[in-house]
């Protein structure tokens, strides 16, 4: 088998009860076949609409050659820097698999302007810029971090001389905005299939494109994941889409998060990848599965949440001294190709099982409105309720600052946990200067005994973002944010990079807030040394 699993304990007998309904209803046979009324009357529009991701594997074989011509012409020119710009599936599956190869992809996938800059200038004392190529990767074509990248890239490969035309490579949808400009311009374009969502991307040229031209061996992806296709076809409770997807959404009481573990597997970053597979494709109608990225010595492992279920990335998932060693955790293993097909399948599974359409995301667009009405006004940043040691604190519910204390603030977010709550940590910041925070994460575990996400902003807004909106009222929000004397024009817009940023992260917070979430934002004035403090806070 190219992907294997193994259950033991309570999630062994949850997948019991609900594996052969599944079955029964010849669920993976009919995904297979493209059927869109598996997900109910209200869905089956948009299903009908988004099933092409089950023919990625056949419809992106021709790409390949595509792809490494190009790659190798690049080659010749001196160019073999390979920069992708974009949010979500778009940026994620390529991380993945570029980490899991082991070559070097850079990503951008923020706007805080010192990390755009980074990407353009690179680490070489005389910048990197001149072997560098971009590739800018939006399915809807208007997405407002990847444009302005792009711009932003487009004005540099000019102040150096180079003409933009021989150094972008535009991936999108066939007659997106993106598109038709691009090829006016004389881009080289790769267009996807319209049919497949952003995060069911990974094997299609967003997934390709940036990571074949970095030097990945996009074949043998796809030969992985071939071999796997036969596996979740058939209606059999050997099916390992079934079973994952029976372990992660079933279950009366259902446990509604999911920790993520990578333990010993050659296989990088995954955990990230199927965090905004799954939490937005979930996360909706108040209900949906919360993933949660874990260390292997995470504290969610120490306290055991009851609503928390194991899953563990293993070389070999059917080791014995494994299964014995992880009693009522999902094991896993396989290849990346087979990985990326499992987690797709299962996904889309779980979403018919909870009753949702998981091929939507109704809430992701409530920020976006929210910060861009806040590019057209903008309005002085509100007052901080109190400064402790240069740190500015905002909150959402003023008795939450009651006690004029950063340690404080965070202990009264911590009451408005109920028992199956979450804590999502949400940094906009330069996450290359600020890598530590992090860790901060295993910190807030520790000290509020739930469930901890951490995102770096606003890439989570394309991910976990639909779930904190529209997944069950759970939540409790800790932003840190940063203030930095380093910002950055975007060409032909009456905004900063820095103003972008800002303005993305107070649009989240008026919208959750709106949603009755609670809120606390922490305002680094000095990162670099308050980031100390915080730490110290959150112990």
């Amino acid at each position: 088998m190219t992907f294997d699993i193994h259950l033991s304990g309570h999630v062994k007998s949850v997948v019991d009860v609900t594996l052969p309904a599944l079955v029964a209803d010849l669920v993976a046979s009919g995904i297979t076949a493209g059927d869109p009324t598996l997900w109910g009357p209200a869905a089956e529009a948009e299903a009908a609409q988004r099933l092409g991701w089950v023919q990625a594997v056949g419809v992106s074989r021709p790409l390949v050659a595509e792809i490494v011509a190009l790659r190798d012409s690049l080659a010749e020119r001196g160019v073999n820097r390979v920069v992708l710009a974009g949010m979500g599936g778009s940026s994620l599956a390529p991380e993945v698999i570029a980490q899991t190869s082991g070559i070097p992809l850079v990503i951008l996938d923020s706007t805080a302007p010192a990390q755009v800059l980074a990407a353009i200038d690179g680490d070489a004392p005389s910048g990197d810029l001149a072997r560098t190529v971009l590739v800018v990767a939006s399915k809807s074509g208007s997405t407002v971090e990847t444009d302005s990248a792009k711009r932003a890239f487009e004005a540099a490969f000019r102040d150096l001389g180079i003409d933009p035309v021989e150094r972008i490579v535009v991936v999108t949808d066939p007659g997106s905005p993106l598109d038709v400009a691009a090829r006016a311009d004389g881009y080289t374009v790769f267009n996807a299939d319209p049919t497949v969502g952003g995060r069911y991307s990974a094997l299609t040229a967003f997934g390709l494109v940036p990571t074949g031209l970095a030097g990945a061996d996009i074949a043998e992806l796809l030969d992985e994941a071939e071999a796997t296709l036969l596996e979740v076809a058939i209606d059999s409770p050997d099916n390992p889409a079934l079973v994952l997807a029976a372990a992660i959404a079933g279950g009366d009481p259902r446990r509604d998060k999911l920790g993520l573990i990578t333990d010993g597997t050659h296989i990088v970053g995954l955990p990230d990848w199927i965090e905004q597979l799954v939490a937005e494709s979930t996360g909706k109608e108040g209900t949906g599965i919360l993933p949660v990225v874990l260390l292997p010595v995470s504290p969610e492992l120490d306290i055991r949440p009851a609503d928390l279920q194991i899953v563990r990335l293993v070389d070999e998932a059917r080791e014995f001294h494994l299964f014995e060693q992880h009693e009522g955790e999902i094991l896993v293993s396989g290849s990346l190709g087979a990985q990326l097909v499992v987690w797709e399948y299962a996904t889309a599974i779980a979403g018919r099982m909870l009753g949702i359409n998981p091929f939507d995301q109704p809430d992701v667009e409530s920020a976006k409105i929210a910060a861009r009405g806040l590019l057209d006004a903008r309005p002085e940043p509100s007052a901080p309720a109190f400064t402790e040691s240069g740190v500015e604190v905002r909150v959402s519910d003023p008795e939450l600052a009651a006690s004029g204390t950063i340690a404080g603030v965070l202990d009264a977010l911590w009451s408005r946990l109920a028992g199956d709550g979450y804590v999502a940590i949400q940094a906009y910041v330069d996450r290359l200067s600020l890598p530590q925070l992090q860790g901060l994460r295993e910190l807030v575990a520790a000290d509020s005994g739930r469930p901890t996400t951490f995102g770096w902003g606003p890439r989570f807004l394309h991910s976990t973002g639909q779930y904190h909106k529209g997944g069950p009222a759970q939540g409790v929000f800790l932003q840190i944010l940063e203030q930095t004397d380093v910002d950055l024009e975007i060409p032909e817009r009456p905004f900063t990079f820095g103003q972008l940023i800002q303005a993305q992260a107070a649009g989240d917070a008026r919208v959750l807030a709106e949603h009755g979430r609670p809120v606390v934002t922490l305002t680094l004035t000095d990162p670099q040394v308050e980031v100390l403090s915080l730490f110290e806070a959150a112990q």
